[in-house]
C-alpha cells in the first residue's frame, strides 16, 4: 500500500486528493494535510470584500467530505518537509510519513517587498478570506466616509484578474450606493499595458478592458512601481521601456486594494534543491520534482517563468482550469507509477478558461494553452459572464461536496469545445 499525502486543501489540492484516490482505489491511502479545517473558495473573495457574499457561503468542512471518499485528513500547519526521509513535520512536532507527496500549498503573500503594503500596512488584499473580510471593513468605512480609491497589482505580481474584478465591482457597489461621484478611482498596475494580465494579452483584452475602464471613469497607470505607501498616500514611479523613471505620481487614497507578489511558503521553499530562488517548486513536464522523484506539485506554488520581459516585473498567472489540468496529470502519473509500474507520461494541457466578474457584466477568456503561442485565444464580455461566474461558484462548491473533480458531463461538454485536461500522447 502506498501513502500519498496532499499538502494544501485549496482549489488545486482538493481536486488532486479526490482524483488521486479515485484512480488509485482502496488499496492505497490518500491523506490531506491543511492548516485550517475549512475549504475556502478564493475566487469569490472580491464579492466578500464589498459585502456581496457572506463568508459562510464559500467555505465547507474539509474532513466531512473527504471522509465520504475514504480520504484521511490532518488539520495541522506543516513547518518543515524532510524530503530525504519522506516526512512532514508540523508546528506541534507531529511527524507525517509519506511515500508520495503532492504539494498544493498555494503562495506566500510577499507584502514585505513593498514598504507600507498589505493589511498590516496601509493597503487591503483579497487573496485570502481573512483579508477579504478585513477589506470589507475598510470598504464600509469608505462608504461612510467617501474619498479616493486605488486598486491594482504591485510589481512582481502574477495574478491580475482579481485586481480588475475588484476595480469593476467596487465601481458598481459605489454606483449602487449613489456615491461613485465622491470616489475617484485609479487602477495602478505593473503590467506594460491594460489587459496584459501577465500573459502578453489574450485576444482583444487590451482594447476591451481599456474601454471598460474609460466607461467607468477609472484612470490607470501602467508600468507602475509602487515605491512606498503611507497612511493615505502612495508614491509611484512609472517606468518607460528602458526601465527608467518616466513619471512620478503621488496619489492620495481613502481605500486601496492591491494584489501582492507571490513567493513560496517557507516549509516548501526551505527544501534543498526543490525550488527556485522565489520558493516555487521546480517540476518537469509531468509535474514531478526534478530532484525528488516522489514529490509532485501543481498550482500557484510551481515555478513558471514570465511570459516575456516587462519594464516592471510581472509573473505568469496560474489560473483555475490550468491548475486543474496539472492536478489531473499528477493523479494519472501516480497511477502509472504505483499501479501500473510505468514511468509517468501524463501532461496537463495548461488550457485556461477564465470568468471575471465586473459587477453587472463580466469578461471571459479562453487561452489554449494559457502560455503563448496559442492554438485558441479569445476574449469576450457580457452580462452572461457575470451570471456564469455566480453559477461557477455554486458548481465548484458542489464538486467539492460530491468529491468529483471532473463530472462526466463537464468532461464531454468541454471536449466538444476542444478543451481537454491532458495532452494526447498517442497512448
Amino acid at each position: 500500500m502506498a501513502k500519498i499525502v496532499v499538502l494544501g486543501a485549496g482549489t488545486g489540492g482538493m481536486p488532486a486528493a479526490y482524483e488521486t484516490k479515485e484512480l488509485l482505489g482502496k488499496d492505497h491511502e490518500v491523506v490531506m494535510v491543511n492548516e485550517r479545517p475549512m475549504f475556502r473558495f478564493v475566487p469569490s473573495n472580491p464579492w466578500v470584500a464589498v459585502g456581496w457574499r457572506e463568508p459562510d457561503a464559500i467555505v465547507l468542512p474539509i474532513e466531512k467530505y473527504l471522509a465520504k471518499k475514504k480520504i484521511g485528513f490532518i488539520c495541522a500547519r506543516v513547518d518543515k518537509i524532510d524530503a530525504q526521509n519522506n516526512q512532514l513535520i508540523t508546528n506541534e512536532n507531529q511527524t507525517i510519513d509519506y511515500d508520495y507527496l503532492i504539494i498544493a500549498t498555494g503562495p506566500k503573500l510577499a507584502f514585505s517587498h513593498i514598504k507600507g503594503a498589505g493589511p498590516e500596512g496601509y493597503t487591503q488584499s483579497i487573496c485570502t478570506l481573512d483579508h477579504a473580510q478585513q477589506c470589507n471593513i475598510d470598504f464600509e468605512d469608505l462608504m461612510a466616509n467617501p474619498g479616493p480609491a486605488i486598486v491594482g497589482a504591485f510589481q512582481g505580481a502574477s495574478c491580475f484578474g482579481p485586481a480588475y474584478e475588484y476595480a469593476f465591482i467596487l465601481d458598481k457597489a459605489l454606483r449602487d450606493a449613489k456615491i461613485r461621484h465622491k470616489v475617484p478611482i485609479h487602477f495602478v498596475t505593473s503590467e506594460p499595458y491594460i489587459g496584459h494580465m501577465g500573459l502578453g494579452g489574450v485576444g482583444d483584452s487590451k482594447s476591451m478592458l481599456e474601454s471598460e475602464l474609460r466607461q467607468r471613469d477609472i484612470k490607470w497607470i501602467c508600468n507602475a512601481q509602487v515605491d512606498e505607501i503611507f497612511d493615505g498616500k502612495m508614491h509611484i514611479s512609472e517606468l518607460n521601456r528602458k526601465q527608467e523613471t518616466d513619471f512620478t505620481h503621488e496619489l492620495l487614497f481613502k481605500h486601496a486594494m492591491f494584489i501582492p507578489p507571490f513567493s513560496g511558503v517557507d516549509a516548501v521553499a526551505n527544501v534543498d534543491g526543490l525550488c527556485n530562488a522565489k520558493g516555487f517548486v521546480i517540476t518537469d513536464e509531468h509535474q514531478r520534482s526534478t530532484k525528488y522523484p516522489n514529490i509532485f506539485s501543481g498550482g500557484v506554488c510551481v515555478a513558471i517563468p514570465p511570459v516575456e520581459a516587462t519594464p516592471v516585473p510581472t509573473g505568469t498567472p496560474k489560473t483555475g482550469y490550468m491548475i486543474e489540468t496539472m492536478m489531473t496529470a499528477i493523479a494519472h502519473n501516480l497511477k502509472s507509477i504505483i499501479v501500473d509500474g510505468k514511468a509517468p507520461h501524463a501532461k496537463g494541457t495548461w488550457h485556461a478558461i477564465c470568468l471575471a466578474d465586473m459587477g453587472d457584466t463580466g469578461a471571459a477568456f479562453v487561452a489554449m494553452p494559457q502560455i503563448p503561442p496559442r492554438n485558441v485565444a479569445w476574449f469576450k464580455k457580457g452580462k452572461w459572464v457575470h451570471l456564469a461566474k455566480i453559477a461557477f461558484e455554486k458548481y465548484f462548491m458542489r464538486k467539492m461536496r460530491t468529491g468529483t473533480s471532473e463530472p462526466v458531463y463537464e468532461k464531454y461538454v468541454l471536449k466538444a469545445l476542444g478543451v481537454e485536461r491532458l495532452e494526447d500522447d498517442g497512448k
